[in-house]
């Protein structure tokens, strides 16, 4: 099979792979359409370290192709996702809750990040197969009113931004600030104006990324080039600051602007993948005095998370079709790599069929 693979910092290719066997609780599923995400971004500069020769990707979208002696309630040709988030149910960290964190083992020590394994630890979704472990957790038959494309943010994005607005524990009637605009963060406004958030500011400066904001839920967009965000959020805000502030970048600047714009009390949820140490600043942390909360999320994954995303897209409650911005074969991944790692033509997500 053909396979996106990462040879080396700098350099993701396409070549040939043999096609996964199937274990007896696994599901061999053909990708019909997956994407590339911000992570994939990171781990072509080389800022997230992962082994030479693995597949890269984490977004599947398919058809089961074998099934494994052990799964039950799937049939071969059935149309289903799987989280970029693939835990084994059965771990300590699912078992107490946290299934984002799975996988953790002696032999990897207590490393985070465990429940990803696509295109971290085993290979992933940038193929023509994907082989996905402990499969009754982890596949989500599609409904047939949507299509791959109306499914294809479920796997991450939607669920990491999501993650993001229920991670601060955004209340009916809370002001809402989400620094960056990108996928991450239209999910995550999307989300904040589905869990009753009343104000929503978000802040970007790329006009098409804007727009789209306004139509996921945001009450004021401002442009960070035209005017200090800290200031005028707390302009926005009378002075009083928000309640939630999100983090969608994954910048030490960013990550101080959320810090300032907090009420006492206020919580600073954290969706950006940083690739250099954070510092906290003292006088924005209010020397650790302000019962601020810092909290931190990965995408959920499973089942049952896919179930309520899918419920939530099937229930017209939000489109994420905005986001699909480019179409690409997976023969020309590599040309697909260098136009979204540059941001170029407006891209928000690339949608790629093999």
């Amino acid at each position: 099979m053909k396979a996106a693979i990462f040879v080396e910092p700098g350099r993701i290719v396409l070549d040939e792979k043999p096609v996964p066997d199937v274990g007896a609780n696994d599901a061999l599923i053909r990708i019909t359409t997956t994407t590339i995400c911000g992570t994939d971004v990171h781990i072509l500069k080389g800022e997230y370290p992962v082994a030479k020769g693995l597949t890269i990707g984490h977004e599947p979208v398919g058809v089961i192709e074998k099934l494994g002696r052990n799964v039950l309630g799937y049939h071969e040709g059935e149309r289903v996702i799987a989280g970029a988030i693939c835990p084994s149910g059965y771990s300590n960290a699912c078992l107490d809750g946290l299934s984002s964190q799975d996988g953790q083992s002696a032999a990897h020590g207590l490393k985070p990040l465990g429940g990803w394994r696509f295109g971290n630890t085993i290979d992933g979704t940038q193929a023509e197969y994907v082989l996905v472990p402990d499969a009754m957790t982890n596949l989500a038959p599609i409904p047939d009113s949507l299509t791959d494309e109306q499914v294809l943010m479920c796997p991450d994005i939607m669920s990491t931004g999501f993650a993001g607005a229920e991670s601060g524990n955004i209340q009916i009637g809370d002001t809402v600030a989400i620094f960056a605009q990108g996928p991450i963060g239209l999910c995550a406004t999307a989300g904040a104006k589905l869990r009753g958030a009343t104000t929503i500011i978000t802040v970007d400066s790329l006009p098409a990324r804007m727009k789209i904001s306004k139509r996921f839920g945001a009450d004021e967009v401002i442009d960070f080039n035209s005017v200090d965000p800290v200031e005028e959020i707390m302009r926005i805000t009378k002075g009083r600051g928000v309640d939630v502030a999100i983090e969608a970048l994954g910048l030490q600047s960013t990550f101080e602007s959320c810090l300032k714009i907090l009420k006492p009390g206020g919580t600073l949820s954290s969706l950006g993948v940083y690739s250099e140490d954070l510092t906290i600043p003292l006088e924005s942390f209010h020397a650790g005095l302000g019962d601020h909360k810092i909290v931190t999320s990965l995408c959920p994954g499973g089942k049952e998370r896919m179930r309520r995303l899918m419920n939530t897209i099937e229930s017209e409650r939000i489109d994420f079709g905005p986001l699909v911005t480019h179409r690409y074969g997976l023969d020309q991944i590599e040309e697909a790599y260098d136009l979204f790692a540059n941001q170029r033509d407006g891209v928000l997500k690339i949608a790629i069929t093999p």
